[in-house]
């Protein structure tokens, strides 16, 4: 396994989901001990425009595509993993994950979110503000999500 800071970032994407009182929609991860939320996000495939791959995560991860995308993040955010992590998730092929970033407005309802999906991730969801983001993540998370505000802000 190469060390930690020769390994490349996964591609990823993340959303930014806003419901008409412009509020954020986080998960809690099933596989987290401690409460930690986060925003969907999930891979890229090969040869797949990261666009379509929101819109696929999104279905994949809340049971759900109704929404459009309203904004793009200019650049990528990367994070980095912990170490124990980063050598476990993924086969330790990556160091973290490096994301572009889609706000979304949801154009369903409340009752189109299902979390009981085909590879279900998650076992609760809420809307929170905008400011409430970094709080409620990872620590190591944290950042991103700062970054992710900020590129965001002008929604708000």
């Amino acid at each position: 396994m190469k060390p930690l800071d020769q390994r490349p970032y996964r591609p990823c994407v993340g959303i930014l989901l806003l419901n008409a009182d412009n509020r954020v929609l986080v998960a809690q991860r099933i596989d987290q001990v401690a409460e930690a939320w986060q925003m969907p996000q999930g891979g890229v495939d090969d040869g797949e425009e990261p666009r379509a791959a929101a819109l696929r995560e999104l279905r994949e991860e809340i049971g759900t595509d109704r929404a459009e995308i309203i904004a793009e993040a200019e650049d990528w955010i990367s994070y980095d993993l912990p170490p124990h992590l980063a050598d476990r998730v993924w086969r330790g092929r990556y160091r973290g994950q490096t994301q572009k970033w889609f706000a979304m407005r949801f154009l369903g309802d409340d009752g189109d979110i299902d979390l009981d999906t085909e590879e279900p991730e998650f076992d609760a969801w809420r809307w929170v503000s905008l400011d409430e983001l970094p709080g409620i993540a990872v620590p190591f998370k944290r950042d991103s999500y700062l970054q992710v505000i900020a590129a965001f802000r002008h929604l708000f």
